[in-house]
């Protein structure tokens, strides 16, 4: 969600049009410093704080010992299910609610490391198992977590290791005394076994392994930009009045090059779906997963055994390490705003981080500047030095907006400070909202004495005294009043200048066969030279993310001279050009790239239109496009449709697909195959063949006979989603790379060597374009191969 809940949204609405027409008409036309100064005061403790801390009680990110009850009971109940994915993440939410060094906490990470070391999971499970140990886990309980881990140690053959844990085992059992009751028994049987397991390895050594993940690994050939960081020496800062700042090639790119290599100057991750309680007596929690649940708050790695915040129930994180260095950098002074932020939107809380990471220092520098630029805009001696004028011969790139006094543009707080927030270009109620957001955050962080963390400051003490006498409830400090002005400078930048970082995302039955993936917006980040590149709606690059970092790549030809193009959204491939256009609005600008200028000049039907055309239910003729009517583009049908029919009829069509997979969820498989079959025949008498929902249809039957292991079958189907994804993408497309990933998968369990091999290379040569050598799938791909090949020349030699 970036922006707010909607209930304030209203709020704020309503406030705006209860003021002043006067004051109205001031703030819409007011600067950013003169936005903050009029409407500081704006924000009602009786009416706008109220309903705050209202909607805050709905997304409640303290600590609850109920809560953690509850989460741990439902872990229970699921591990003696033996559903040990789900019940790992049920005891990382009971984690998160207990108050930390506590037994309960304690309670929570042993349980966990149960079901880790059931999936396998050794290593997780061991730090777990340490973290019980540190937070006081029950003395009576100690052997048998000591037990698990000398297993786990057994299983990742450190031997020594595992022999050491069983020695503590004993010296604990020796030291409590005789066991008779039969848990103990067990317990002493169960040493027993481990014993003789170890000597038999100790006899029997097992060969040495090879270090997995380094199965073809290419080095990707690199070299920097002089004067743009993290960019390739192939490209050049330009600037001019009608583009901005661009990236242009100064020398031909082929595709799968390199071309930036960026950190996120800041990213926060999208919290994603939760209930929101409707009110305090409620006492229902959510056991959905949401990103909250899978990634860390910090780096964004994928989390098994996370470490929980120590003062809120909302952040987690990988390690103590990403824990300590978050809390340092931005933590400390977020954490007990955490309702309030998650209320307020990802926007808000990515200007709050922003901020927090810059420094105090650096943010006043910065705003104070920007009042400075904004009194030369009305001097016409000012005026002149516009930074459009031609670069610094010796620099290239002195005078563009963001670059520091060598001419160097750096993924820096300068650069992302430089950013257009459009101020003037935005409603007046939206600009508003955020200026009554941001206010509301620096006021909260006022009223908990958190001013002093904000400003870098040991502690509040160093406010001077005159300062603070001065200071009343209802206004803010001048250090706060800076603060809220940089925040609201950077909500608005972020509509033209957020970038999701998204991530390849499991999806589907999760019978572990075949991995069904699909895109998955984890995080919005500020990436200061990632912005540098201009919107196309047929783009020349792609972009693939690792945590919190991007990677550029070519994903054609570019020719010396190109402009690099990025794609905002809405891709040809995907969209109608008025549509595209709609959507682009909220970007400031009307796009005329070429695949935009090619629609509306030549007046061609769109590739979208006329793959994803309705057919006459007649004839099954095409239907010609119109406004509010359809007509059969056969003269001897001549027959009308409403395209409100046809539309409320794919979304009945929709409705089903949606019911089939829900069946697939179910383990229903023979009923969602029986309810995909007859979608397809619905869809056929108003389709074309060519529709993408028809691609869609055959991806899930595939999904559904792949779980069933009928690969033959599941193979068929996918090849014909495949045949419709090439015609609307391109045969080079990293939509048909991520359809022959699995396509490769299902040949690879069907024993289809030959023809796996073939696709395998095929999905190789696409996705490394895409993604890169070293990307997940790749190396996925190329395991599958190494094995394939591993094969008996016979076995070969029949497929």
């Amino acid at each position: 969600m970036a922006l707010p809940v909607e209930e304030w949204r209203l709020c704020a609405a309503r406030r705006w049009a209860a003021l002043e027409p006067a004051l109205r008409e001031r703030l819409a036309a007011a600067s950013l410093h003169d936005t903050l100064r009029l409407g500081c005061g704006l924000l009602r403790p009786e009416a706008e704080v109220v309903a705050l801390r209202r909607l805050c009680r709905r997304a409640p990110a303290g600590k609850e010992p109920a809560a953690a009850r509850f989460y741990r009971e439902e872990g229970n109940r699921l591990f003696g299910r033996r559903q040990y994915g789900a019940a790992v993440r049920l005891y990382s939410q009971a984690a998160s609610h207990e108050l930390p060094d506590s037994p309960e906490v304690s309670v929570c990470f042993a349980n966990r490391s149960a079901a880790l070391f059931h999936l396998g999971c050794f290593e997780v499970c061991l730090e777990d198992i340490a973290r019980a140990e540190s937070h006081g886990y029950p003395d009576r309980l100690l052997p048998k977590v000591l037990l698990r881990k000398a297993e786990c140690l057994l299983c990742l053959g450190r031997l020594q290791d595992a022999a050491n844990a069983l020695s503590a085992v004993e010296n604990k059992i020796a030291m409590d005394g005789i066991m008779t009751s039969p848990a103990h028994q067990t317990l002493l049987k169960k040493l027993s076994q481990l014993k003789t397991k170890i000597h038999e390895k100790e006899s029997c050594p097992q060969p040495a392994r090879e270090a997995c993940g380094d199965i073809q690994r290419k080095s990707e050939i690199w070299e920097e930009n002089d004067s743009i960081s993290g960019a390739s020496s192939s490209l050049s800062l330009n600037f001019d009045v009608e583009r901005g700042r661009h990236l242009v090639a100064i020398q031909d790119i082929h595709p799968g090059q390199n071309l930036l290599k960026e950190e996120a100057f800041v990213s926060v991750l999208c919290p994603g779906e939760s209930i929101l309680l409707q009110d305090s007596s409620e006492t229902a929690w959510d056991t959905r997963v949401t990103n909250a649940d899978l990634y860390c708050h910090r780096c964004l790695r994928q989390l098994l055994g996370s470490v929980p915040c120590r003062g809120c129930s909302y952040a987690k994180y990988c390690s103590q390490n990403c824990a300590d260095v978050a809390w340092e950098q931005y933590h400390r002074t977020e954490c007990s705003l955490g309702a309030l932020l998650l209320t307020l939107g990802v926007f808000c809380h990515v200007a709050l981080r922003t901020v927090l990471l810059a420094g105090f220092a650096e943010v006043s520098r910065l705003v104070k500047g920007s009042h400075d630029n904004d009194k030369d805009l009305h001097n016409p001696e000012a005026r002149c030095e516009h930074p459009s004028e031609a670069p610094d011969t010796r620099t290239g790139t002195r005078g563009v907006p963001g670059c520091n006094d060598n001419g160097q543009y750096q993924s820096s707080y300068q650069a992302v400070f430089n950013l257009l927030p459009h101020a003037e270009k935005h409603s007046p109620e939206h600009k508003f909202l955020c200026m009554l957001s941001v206010v509301a955050i620096c006021k909260q962080l006022q009223e908990a004495g958190l001013e002093a963390a904000v400003l870098n400051r040991e502690s509040s003490e160093k406010c001077s005294k005159l300062e603070i006498c001065e200071k009343t409830s209802a206004e803010l400090s001048p250090e706060l009043k800076i603060v809220a002005e940089a925040m609201l400078r950077h909500v608005l930048q972020l509509q033209c200048n957020a970038q999701a970082i998204t991530v390849m995302q499991e999806s589907g039955s999760g019978d572990g066969a075949v991995v069904n993936k699909k895109p998955v917006r984890l995080a919005t980040a500020f990436f200061p030279v990632l912005s540098l590149l201009n919107h196309s709606c047929c783009p020349n690059i792609s972009v693939s993310f690792s945590g919190t970092a991007a990677t550029v790549r070519a994903s054609q030809p570019i020719p010396s001279g190109q402009e690099i193009f990025h794609c905002y959204g809405p891709h040809r491939c995907r969209m109608r050009v008025a549509e595209r256009q709609q959507l682009l609005s909220q970007y400031f600008f009307e796009c005329r790239c070429r695949a935009c200028l090619d629609e509306l000049e030549s007046d061609v039907k769109s590739v979208v239109s006329m793959r994803n055309s309705f057919l006459c239910p007649s004839c099954r003729t095409s239907m010609q496009v119109g406004e509010d009517m359809l007509c059969c583009s056969n003269e001897a049908c001549a027959i009308s449709v409403s395209r409100e029919s046809l539309s409320r009829r794919l979304q009945d069509l929709q409705q089903q697909i949606k019911k089939a997979l829900e069946l697939l969820k179910d383990s229903k498989a023979d009923q969602a195959i029986r309810m995909l079959l007859k979608c397809q025949m619905d869809a056929g008498n108003f389709l074309s063949p060519k529709h993408l929902l028809m691609g869609e249809m055959e991806d899930h039957l595939a999904q559904v006979y792949a779980t069933l292991g009928k690969w033959q079958e599941a193979a068929r189907h996918l090849k014909r989603s495949i045949e419709i994804v090439e015609v609307h993408h391109g045969p080079s497309s990293v939509e048909i790379g991520h359809e022959l990933f699995k396509l490769a998968q299902i040949l690879f369990n069907g024993f289809a060597v030959s023809e796996a091999l073939s696709t395998i290379q095929r999905a190789e040569k696409i996705l490394s374009v895409h993604c890169g050598p070293q990307s997940t799938q790749i190396q996925e791909l190329q395991e599958m191969k190494t094995c394939l090949l591993e094969l008996p020349r016979s076995i070969l030699q029949r497929t």
